[in-house]
């Protein structure tokens, strides 16, 4: 049986705007804590979307749009 890592949390402790946090919570619908780590995911995928971006071009497909639609 394979043991679960247990996540590793960080407490912050930030000052923001009052204005920018406000609208961030009535935007996201959520809570302080998820409305702050929906932040950083889109800041992460954000940062990996500019990384593919940057590929474009590079990399080269041996399927075709058809062979594509199959999967």
């Amino acid at each position: 049986m394979k043991k679960k890592h247990a996540l590793k949390l960080r407490k912050l402790t930030i000052m923001v705007p009052e204005e920018l946090l406000d609208q961030a919570l009535r935007e996201s619908g959520e809570g302080i804590a998820a409305t702050v780590q929906n932040g950083l995911r889109l800041i992460c995928a954000q940062n990996a979307y500019k990384k593919l971006a940057r590929m474009r071009g590079k990399v080269r497909y041996t399927l075709s749009v058809d062979e594509l639609r199959e999967e």
